[in-house]
């Protein structure tokens, strides 16, 4: 190209630029689809909700299609194909996949991110809680006693179960303490009822709880497992085979929308949820919004590792629910399309 070829060409590249007539330098490719279907929880915000909110799901659209129940049925109506994304434990969604359900965990999305006792302004966990003038002090004074879970089969009942092990107590004396599934609204008044010697209480249940007295912690979650996020958004793998440029921008969205909550000061994050539940009008009670203090995601945007899973996988197997090698951490999950994925270069973003 002559000098003048070149003079005239940059000429004309400044006036197109002028006018907004070029491309941006890393254009996004086009959506293959721009609605996405999920389950939301009353009077709470959801991460996909959040990401909508700060505009990192855009041109994406949101459609609520009711509340879910519980992990197990969000990811199920996942698997069914009634919704595009929800989440669970990770329990939940390996007994998915080794069920030869076709769904990939895609992004952590709770957690425990707390490394202290309660007290702490950022502390997200949960505690097992006994009556301040309970005699119960160690693993070993449970056996013959209740303990009140959210459901069976689940983080709470891992992370008792490990406690137990922990304490010393064979197979045998661990089987000599009840858990009793009660909805967690229930569970401090279980407790001061005398209907369970223990009850696991985290969250705005256990905030509460600890205001109006009378309980003391026998353990937490975080002192086992540290820091440790606990369960995952999951996709089904056909929707990330027809739609990869949906699912990149959802799933980077959300990872983004994580991110923003673990260094946002809390009241920051907490004036946010406000204004999108006031905005959504779902007529809802937002008073738990005032307890929330961090995200209990344990990695930067809920990037998933082989070690958190593997947690999972060891009690399954455990437990007789999985054979030894049935299934490979690494075979559960993608980081492929987080925003924080591990080798992104600074042009993917």
């Amino acid at each position: 190209m002559g000098r003048a070829t070149r003079k005239t060409f940059r000429a004309l590249l400044a006036g197109a630029m002028a006018l907004g007539l070029t491309a941006p330098a890393f254009a996004e490719p086009p959506l293959e689809k721009t609605e996405i279907r999920y389950q939301g929880s009353a009077g709470q915000v959801t991460f996909i909700e959040l990401a909508e909110d700060l505009g990192y799901l855009a041109p994406l659209k949101l459609k609520w299609v009711g509340n879910t129940i519980s992990g197990p049925q969000d990811i199920q109506t996942v698997v069914t194909g009634d919704i595009d994304i929800g989440g669970a434990f990770y329990g939940a969604i390996l007994k998915l996949i080794a069920a030869k359900a076709p769904v990939k965990a895609v992004v952590g999305y709770y957690g425990s991110d707390a490394d202290t006792y309660y007290g702490s302004d950022a502390d997200t966990y949960y505690g097992y809680f006994v009556k301040e003038d309970s005699p119960i002090k160690t693993g070993r004074d449970l056996i013959g006693k209740k303990v009140a879970v959210n459901t069976l089969g689940a983080h709470l009942e891992l992370v008792l179960r490990e406690y137990l092990a922990r304490s010393g107590l064979s197979a045998n004396e661990a089987k000599q303490v009840t858990l009793v599934a009660i909805p967690p609204v229930s569970g401090e008044q279980a407790l001061r009822q005398g209907q369970v010697e223990v009850s696991a209480l985290g969250g705005v249940l256990r905030d509460k709880a600890l205001e109006r007295g009378g309980i003391r912690s026998l353990f937490v979650d975080t002192d086992l497992f540290g820091q440790v996020t606990g369960g995952a958004y999951v996709l089904r793998e056909k929707f990330m085979k027809d739609n990869p440029n949906a699912s990149r921008k959802l799933v980077e969205g959300i990872s983004r929308a994580i991110e923003w909550a673990q260094i946002t000061p809390p009241e920051e994050v907490r004036a946010r949820f406000d204004k999108i539940i006031a905005e959504r009008k779902r007529n809802e009670d937002a008073s738990s919004i005032k307890y929330w203090k961090s995200t209990g995601v344990a990695s930067k945007g809920g990037v998933i590792s082989d070690s958190e899973i593997q947690v999972w996988i060891d009690w399954l197997v455990k437990d007789g629910l999985f054979k030894p090698g049935q299934i490979k951490a690494s075979d559960t999950y993608t980081n492929a399309f987080n925003y924080f994925r591990p080798g992104k270069t600074a042009e993917a973003r």
